[in-house]
């Protein structure tokens, strides 16, 4: 019996149009964005998730519209006057409308999962479990948003939690969040461990994951939530309220002492197979880490390109080129922890821009001088790049191809005029000297000093 109206409760009740409006909403919003998603299976979990900011309030509403039902139709009293209890009636449409959001939410997921899996060479396992923790949190917001439609019964409950709900979810961490300022300067505290009860996500690098420890307690709490939400759907006395209250007491007093501090930096860990590099050895070699392991078809014609520019002008050139594997510096939980520095014969690159569908987008002609640039840079875990440092490296570049600094884009005329004139002195000084000058700048470079680096600049420059 309770199957059968599970089942009718799906076919004719607002559970399916919740469903169809998260369905539509998440795919409508995961796919205009694929980019940011295309090819790495993590960052697709953390879209899934960064989603829910939308989804939450969604549920919310449509459980509100549910909850609303029997008091829309005046059978309170009817139903009230059976001795079945109310937890029997309410059951098969709160379990209806877990299936259908859980169902949708995940659809969006394995929708999206089309542009990742034709470029992606690894699937972390803490995929399934962050995408996981969307679920208990769908579950609990339909079933308090039944709640609370049931406690006030009005049309205008649906919108007003939707907005609520929007609220809680997307915009209170990000004011509790905000900068601090001192005298002169701004100063970030480190986010407050509740935050992370928060289930949406967002700012985690291609090298990272969520700790599993973290996504388990959230799991925990969003659980208990779910558990109160049902409790209070099927409460009629003040006790059995009360009652309700209690999981999700219990769940927030287990998880928050145990959840770290500083927000999504601090529950984000490196995933150590994400970085370990992929080669291709058919040649000088050329490396990307595991996580963009479909980019090297691409990256290795211009980085052999470059190191063959290196070794025509330089003593001692690099023989290899290798991805970069430093997690980005706005997701590193400390900006103060050195890189481990690559050896001499190595020139250590940026990650390429990757397109809508997972594989390098080389357009433009930025990565051949990129690649150029890293034979004067070091990772050094400084990450303040001062005007003159920058304006040195395009111009020790340019010295590497025996061309001009080309123009670059939103760059000033005088600014352009000043490294062609750069480019001149250096160029307008003997072979042996250049090739001097610029091999004791390489030996600066390694060593994390920018001082030789600038010195090939006019005095006027420095």
């Amino acid at each position: 019996m309770t199957g059968r109206i599970l089942r009718i409760e799906l076919r004719r009740s607002a559970a399916l149009g919740t469903a169809l409006l998260i369905l539509v909403s998440g795919a409508v919003l995961l796919l205009s964005s694929t980019q940011f998603v295309a090819g790495r299976w993590m960052q697709l979990a953390v879209m899934a998730r960064s989603l829910l900011m939308v989804l939450l309030p969604l549920a919310l509403a449509g459980g509100a519209w549910m909850g609303r039902r029997d008091a829309r139709h005046r059978v309170n009293e009817l139903f009230a006057s059976t001795v079945r209890p109310r937890w029997q009636r309410v059951a098969p449409t709160a379990g209806a409308l877990a299936v259908s959001v859980v169902t949708a939410y995940l659809l969006v997921f394995l929708i999206a999962a089309g542009w990742v899996v034709p470029t992606s060479n690894y699937f972390p396992s803490a995929t399934i479990v962050v995408v996981a923790v969307g679920i208990p949190a769908l579950i609990a917001a339909g079933w308090l948003g039944m709640a609370a439609g049931r406690a006030v019964p009005r049309v205008i409950t649906a919108p007003v939690l939707a907005v609520v709900g929007f609220v809680l979810v997307g915009l209170v961490p990000e004011l509790a969040t905000s900068p601090a300022t001192g005298p002169g300067l701004t100063q970030l505290p480190p986010e407050p461990a509740a935050v992370l009860l928060v289930p949406a996500i967002t700012g985690l690098d291609d090298f990272q994951t969520i700790a599993t420890r973290v996504s388990l307690l959230q799991a925990l709490w969003l659980v208990s939530l779910a558990a109160t939400g049902l409790l209070l759907l099927g409460a009629v006395r003040r006790r059995a309220i009360a009652f309700a209250v209690l999981p999700a007491l219990l769940g927030v007093a287990v998880a928050l002492p145990l959840l770290p501090v500083g927000g999504i930096r601090g529950a984000a860990v490196v995933d150590p197979v994400a970085i370990e590099l992929v080669c291709d050895n058919d040649g000088p070699q050329v490396c990307v880490t595991r996580a963009h392991a479909g980019l090297l078809p691409a990256v290795v014609g211009p980085a052999r390109q470059a190191l063959d520019m290196m070794a025509a002008k330089l003593p001692n050139a690099p023989v290899r080129a290798v991805e970069t594997q430093q997690v980005t510096y706005w997701g590193q939980p400390d900006l103060d922890a050195g890189p481990v520095r690559h050896s001499a014969d190595t020139i250590v690159f940026d990650t390429p821009t990757i397109d809508r569908v997972g594989r390098a987008d080389l357009s433009g002609d930025y990565f051949l001088p990129s690649l150029l640039e890293a034979a004067w840079q070091q990772e050094c875990g400084d990450q303040s790049i001062r005007g003159d440092v920058y304006r040195a490296r395009m111009v020790a570049a340019a010295w590497l191809t025996g061309r001009p600094p080309a123009p670059q884009t939103g760059w000033a005329p005088e600014e352009m005029a000043l490294l062609k004139s750069a480019y001149q002195s250096l160029v307008s000084l003997p072979e042996v000297e250049q090739r001097r000058r610029m091999a004791a700048v390489r030996e600066g470079v390694l060593a994390c000093r920018d001082d030789e680096l600038v010195a090939i600049l006019p005095g006027d420059q420095q």
